[in-house]
Formats: structure tokens, sequence, C-alpha cells
């Protein structure tokens, strides 16, 4: 089934392309969600209508675009998740917003909630890869790493052994 799709999905398409999915997939999970809507004539001319307007808006913000990609692109933020005992699943859930906050604070750079390409919330530990759709045709990834601080054990510094003192004897 060919659909539009209106907002980017991961491993699926950016916003405002054209892609052919499984017609499961587009009635179950895209067309309920409001990701997507069926690629008809009207709805294809509408496309190209929209994305010239785009277009015209955009032509000057993908050179910035270009330079946020060149400071977040790889980079590693780091959020504390509490998680319940014997298992890897955060109580509550790290949010688009969340990333967003982290890239703010950890990275010193701002981007928008709705240029973080996250559908379903961040709900275990470990590094998670987030896309950032920066521009139509710029895109960037940012690892966000969940970890529990309860289980990282500091290890105490061990003292020097002192080496054993040698008796002089007197021969």
């Amino acid at each position: 089934m060919k659909v539009i799709l209106n907002q980017t999905v991961p491993k699926v398409g950016k916003e405002g392309t054209v892609v052919t999915v499984a017609d499961g997939y587009a009635r179950n999970y895209l067309f309920p969600r409001k990701l997507a809507i069926l690629a008809e004539k009207n709805q294809l001319v509408a496309l190209e209508r929209r994305q010239a307007k785009v277009a015209e808006k955009t032509a000057g913000l993908k050179a910035a675009a270009e330079t946020l990609k060149e400071l977040l692109h790889g980079k590693t933020v780091r959020v504390e998740g509490k998680v319940g005992r014997d298992s890897g699943k955060l109580f509550g859930a790290v949010t688009s917003q969340d990333v967003v906050d982290l890239i703010k604070s950890q990275l010193g750079q701002t981007v928008e909630k709705k240029q973080v390409a996250l559908i379903e919330p961040i709900k275990r530990l470990g590094v998670h890869a987030v896309e950032l759709d920066l521009h139509p045709q710029v895109d960037a990834h940012v690892n966000v790493e969940v970890f529990d601080p309860a289980a990282i054990v500091v290890e105490a510094p061990k003292e020097e052994e002192a080496a054993p003192v040698e008796e002089l004897v007197e021969a």
C-alpha cells in the first residue's frame, strides 16, 4: 500500500515522502497514529504544492542544519533512570522532550521536540540510538544512554601494600 508520511517514521521514511508499506502496518499502526495518509491522486497533488512551499521556506535553513549536525552527530547523552529490582525496565520513560532537555543541558545545543524521531518512549536501560530530523535533507543520530545509578559500584581506592622491609644483616 502506498502512503504519504505525515511525520518521520524511523526505518520507514521521512515526512512528506511516498512509501510502500504492508497493508496491515498502514491500517493498524500508521493510520491510527496519524503518521500517514493514503496516497491518492488528490493527496499527491496537495503534497507537491506543500513541498514547494516548504522548499521555499527552508532553503536558507539547510546550512544551519548542517552545522548543527556536525555538533550533534554521534554524540552520547546520559540520563539516570530508576529501575525495578532485577529488571531493566524503567519506572517511567524517557520521552522526546527528555531527549531535547538532555541535548540542551549536556551538549549545549537547541533542538525542537518535533525534530526528535522517537515514536515510542525509551523504557529500558542501555544505549538507544535516536534520530534527529534537523531538515528534510539533513539527519543526525544521537545516542541516549539510560543508566541505573544504584548499579554503579564505586570501588574504594586500594591502599598500596607496603613493601616488605628487608633487614640489613651485618656480617
